[in-house]
């Protein structure tokens, strides 16, 4: 895949035009009634700092946890999140989050903090709406750095090569760490960040997250969604099938 047709496919995207589109009303509020230069700038920097950290939380603590399967009204979240992305991570029907949960999910974190830091100017509306303008921007940012760890694309920048290595490793060989998308600065700050060699062993639950048969029988939920329970390397099962 070259970078074009990268970029032609990451666009091909809805959810990426929702943020973009949000993005552009979001900036629209902003030159409303805008911020002064200040909070405007702690807005964006605090949700730009803020955005990785909620990440990591998110995606260690929620994502990977095993209450969201023991919960019926739940099951289907986290069999669409995250379950499935992991059952197939080159499946990209599921490579980006739904919107019904990214969505609040960026408001919700970067928005009281922007009106909090613009209310100090009298300027809460103004700070908000730049603040989810950062958010909505920056997770497009992340999604095209998804695309590129997913999609048969080769990056050429150090950087971008890293972090591919990093997150395939999270994905075909141990799930418990490199969480991180675009930085893992939180990874090694929590004691998540590793290398293959320094698992030797691969996880057993790299694909399923826990969710067997064992899990199935007493928590149904996502199985029953599922067709079954599958295990096993995604590409194996592509050849049994």
């Amino acid at each position: 895949m070259t970078f074009k047709e990268l970029v032609v496919a990451y666009f091909q995207y809805p959810a990426i035009i929702a943020y973009l589109l949000l993005s552009v009303v979001a900036l629209g509020a902003f030159a409303w009634s805008p911020a002064p230069v200040v909070p405007t700038l702690l807005a964006i920097g605090t949700a730009s700092v803020a955005y990785p950290l909620i990440w990591y939380v998110l995606h260690r603590w929620v994502l990977h946890s095993r209450w969201m399967f023991k919960r019926q009204f739940l099951a289907a979240t986290w069999k669409r999140i995250h379950y499935d992305h992991h059952q197939d991570p080159n499946h990209l029907e599921v490579l980006f989050g739904a919107l019904h949960t990214t969505l609040p999910t960026i408001a919700i974190g970067v928005i009281p903090l922007g009106w909090a830091i613009g209310s100090f100017w009298d300027a809460g509306f103004g700070g908000a709406a730049i603040a989810f303008a950062t958010g909505l921007i920056t997770t497009c940012i992340y999604e095209f750095v998804h695309c590129i760890q997913h999609l048969a694309y080769k990056p050429r920048h150090k950087l971008l090569v890293e972090m591919k290595r990093r997150h395939m490793a999270h994905h075909f060989h141990d799930e418990n760490g490199n969480y991180g998308i675009t930085t893992f600065f939180w990874d090694k700050l929590f004691g998540t960040f590793y290398d293959r060699s320094e698992r030797p062993a691969k996880s057993p639950t790299v694909f399923n997250l826990g969710y067997d048969e064992t899990a199935a029988r007493r928590w149904p939920w996502v199985a029953e969604l599922s067709g079954g329970v599958t295990t096993g390397h995604p590409r194996q099962r592509e050849k049994s099938a």
